[in-house]
């Protein structure tokens, strides 16, 4: 198998990402990639892994992952809007909810049942829904002899007519994405949702056992997850797409993909 340098990777905020690995021994470096929904190497993954993501598969991750807009990612985890993600991804949200009598950071949290969900303080979750190359128009923008500062200022303003054209068409969060430093911009549409309750969080000792050290050096053996749900119109959504739970995890020598919207790459 062939061997890859190691490396701490962090995606555009802006863009969903899929990466790929295999999961192997301990003596073994992974196989891997990184690539964006649109660009998936479909030829190199049938012929050494022997499977074809298919696009209606590709949509169903896109739609089930999620982007925590004060950082991090998650994804739909039931068909009744609930969300998993890190516990490090939640705890803004658990220092804002808490009070001098009751810190949700120290004590952690369980909701039992809807009705004791707690709707967060200001958590806005997106789900990417929509995806376009924009790259001929922004590109178009600068004209023959433009310096630099002009031509970077004509891309500035013919993303913000974009953006803007978007939101105003269809009312969903609109960003141009710029890809391979400049190479190709997308406009992506987001669903943004805006009542967010949480459901359960560990206490931050049991989330946070092992720390930063034991996290970049080997698997940590603790609880770093925190739930949430999704609301609309007062009741929990109807999420569609979800990632179904599996008591088994991934088996030695098995393809798994990891989709999400950490911050940014040079990769």
């Amino acid at each position: 198998m062939k061997k890859f340098k190691k490396r701490l990777a962090v995606l555009p905020v802006a863009a969903i990402f899929v990466a790929l690995l295999m999961v192997v021994t301990v003596n073994a470096a992974p196989d891997e990639g990184m690539w964006t929904f649109d660009n998936l190497p479909v030829k190199l993954l049938q012929e050494k892994y022997g499977f074809t993501p298919t696009q209606e598969w590709l949509d169903h991750v896109r739609l089930a992952s999620v982007r925590f807009m004060d950082g991090g990612s998650g994804s739909f985890v039931s068909p009744d809007g609930l969300v998993m993600t890190n516990h490090h991804v939640g705890i803004g949200q658990l220092q804002k909810m808490s009070t001098p009598e009751k810190n949700l950071v120290v004590t952690g949290f369980y909701a039992p049942s809807y009705e004791q969900e707690a709707k967060c303080a200001d958590l806005e979750l997106n789900v990417l829904v929509y995806m376009e190359n924009v790259t001929r128009e922004i590109t178009g923008a600068v004209k023959k002899g433009m310096t630099d500062d002009e031509a970077l200022k004509a891309r500035k303003a013919a993303i913000a007519r974009i953006e803007k054209k978007s939101k105003e068409k269809t009312g969903l969060r609109s960003n141009v994405v710029d890809l391979y430093h400049g190479g190709e911009y997308w406009l992506y549409r987001y669903k943004k949702y805006t009542d967010i309750r949480l459901v359960c969080a560990p206490e931050r000792q049991a989330a946070y056992f092992g720390g930063d050290y034991d996290n970049f050096t080997y698997p940590r053996y603790d609880l770093d997850f925190c739930f949430f749900r999704v609301y609309e119109n007062g009741k929990p959504i109807k999420s569609e797409h979800y990632f179904k739970w599996n008591a088994k995890g991934a088996a030695k020598d098995e393809l798994v993909f990891v989709s999400g919207n950490p911050g940014s790459t040079d990769r």
